[in-house]
């Protein structure tokens, strides 16, 4: 029987990666274990431990379950390291060893992996043993997770918006990422206030990840550029949200209602944009 080491992350349930998986298991006497890693996030990136493996784990479960079920032998496990040090492990402790490796990607440009020469990395660790690279594109996939983006500052703690997130998660496997867009003073160019500014919406940003956790929401964030339109911009290269919420304070106290940020948003970008508006001053009050 051919033992083939399946590496793959966020593609691990996707639809072109199962069909290759069947295709091969129909060649042959195959079995297939699948180590989906969990990769260090990058600087800035607020994210909790076991929010990150229990999305690999619940990806690698969809994936093992869909092959089973088309009488394929598989399993798997989550790795606490890059794919090359998942790979490197597996080589010396998998049994029996392993025959052939196939890695998983997303396309150019959003694959990390791609970015970072990890399928050749990973050639160099296999030796002589031969290494398959499928490219995956989930953005077209409908089986796949469903990825929203927010956008928030100073409303990221407000209850109305934990509402809009929640209400959207149901019925799907729902990925969420926070950006807040730290700066949005006139003085922003003092150094005191940036700083100032960007530890408070830290503060902030890692509390609504908090509570969007404790709810049962896969939610990761980071702080973005000053500019929440260039913020939207710079997470649509690289996390291919199918949403974008933007929460604002009231009418006549947003700075980016006043600046026609949503308008805007809505005009330059080819998904979704849905406006939340929270009143902290009302909900403050209403918890009295």
């Amino acid at each position: 029987m051919t033992h083939v080491l399946v590496v793959a992350n966020e593609t691990i349930a996707g639809a072109a990666l199962l069909e290759r998986l069947r295709e091969r298991a129909a060649e042959e006497d195959v079995t297939f274990t699948v180590v989906a890693p969990i990769n260090e996030p990058r600087e800035g990136y607020v994210v909790y431990e076991d929010t990150r493996r229990a999305a690999a784990g619940r990806r690698l479960d969809r994936s093992l379950a869909k092959l089973r079920e088309s009488g394929v032998h598989a399993h798997g496990f989550v790795a606490d390291c890059g794919p090359v040090d998942a790979v490197r492990d597996a080589l010396g402790s998998l049994e029996p060893k392993v025959d052939e490796i196939l890695v998983s990607t997303h396309p150019q440009p959003v694959s990390g992996w791609q970015r970072r020469n990890v399928v050749e990395q990973i050639r160099k660790v296999a030796g002589s043993i031969p290494v398959e690279h499928v490219v995956v594109d989930v953005r077209n996939d409908p089986t796949r997770e469903r990825n929203v983006l927010v956008v928030a500052n100073e409303t990221v703690l407000g209850r109305a918006l934990r509402e809009c997130i929640r209400e959207k998660s149901e019925g799907y496997d729902e990925k969420v990422f926070v950006v807040s867009p730290a700066l949005n003073s006139p003085l922003k160019h003092w150094v005191s206030d940036e700083d100032g500014a960007r530890a408070e919406a830290q503060l902030r940003l890692e509390e609504s990840l908090a509570a969007l956790r404790s709810a049962g929401i896969d939610a990761d964030g980071e702080i973005g550029d000053a500019d929440p339109l260039q913020a939207i911009e710079d997470e649509l290269r690289t996390f291919g949200p199918d949403e974008v919420i933007i929460s604002t304070h009231p009418e006549g106290r947003s700075h980016w209602l006043e600046r026609g940020i949503i308008a805007a948003a809505r005009e330059r970008f080819d998904v979704p944009v849905t406006h939340v508006v929270v009143d902290l001053e009302r909900e403050r009050e209403e918890v009295r």
